[in-house]
């Protein structure tokens, strides 16, 4: 028996599809351990204080990215499949980042976001925990490239944005979770768990990647046979 996947034009399978590539991305997880080692000189009621203002913060950049994005670039003429082809690019070589040293990754993030040590918490929460830490470049391109999976027309249009608006949610939710638990996920699964789970999920968020590209390509095949 073949597997047929849910087309992206369901309700279902925009979530099934966004919400893997921006768990992988935005690694809520990993992430939560870092924010704890960032503000480890602050209470643990401050960590929870901020943990719902972060993932509030980082479901308007998601969602923005996401409704907007591809639109955006299509007013500046770049067609759908051209933005599929890229936007997959995007993916896939940072998902092969992601794989092949999610270490480097955490680095970098918890480097971009280095502030002052006597900054206040509150004074931290967007810049940099939320931007660019929690939802960085890379975030908000995967955002982008995913709104280029949008049918071209239809009604299908509406379910495909629900789908992977609630994907952007729940990936909110989780920020606010695994963040205001920081202190049990650093206990529970350490640093070499979460970069165990990075990998997997980066592999996924590749496959994710190669998909979109591959979606784009036959739209511009497409194109260029019905103009011949």
């Amino acid at each position: 028996m073949e597997f047929s996947p849910l087309p992206v034009s369901t309700f279902v399978g925009a979530f099934l599809l966004a919400f893997p590539a921006l768990f992988s991305i935005v690694n809520p997880v990993g992430a939560a351990l870092i924010f704890h080692q960032m503000l480890a000189d602050h209470p643990a009621e401050t960590r929870k204080r901020l943990a719902p203002t972060i993932a509030l913060y980082a479901f308007f950049i998601l969602l923005g990215s996401l409704l907007l994005g591809g639109y955006v670039l299509n007013f500046f003429g770049v067609s759908l499949g051209a933005l599929r082809v890229a936007g997959g690019l995007v993916v896939a070589i940072r998902a092969w980042a992601l794989l092949m040293a999610p270490e480097a990754h955490e680095e970098r993030k918890a480097d971009q976001a280095a502030s002052p040590a006597k900054a206040r918490a509150e004074d931290m929460a967007f810049f940099p925990l939320t931007m660019p830490f929690t939802t960085g470049p890379g975030a908000i391109s995967v955002a982008i490239a995913l709104s280029s999976q949008r049918p071209a027309e239809g009604h299908s249009v509406i379910p495909f944005f629900m789908g992977a608006s609630l994907a952007v949610a729940v990936i909110a939710l989780m920020v606010w979770v695994f963040y205001r638990a920081s202190d049990r996920v650093l206990s529970f699964l350490g640093v070499n768990g979460a970069r165990v789970m990075s990998r997997l999920m980066a592999f996924l968020l590749m496959c994710i990647g190669v998909q979109i590209v591959a979606s784009g390509v036959e739209a511009l095949v497409g194109q260029f046979l019905a103009t011949r």
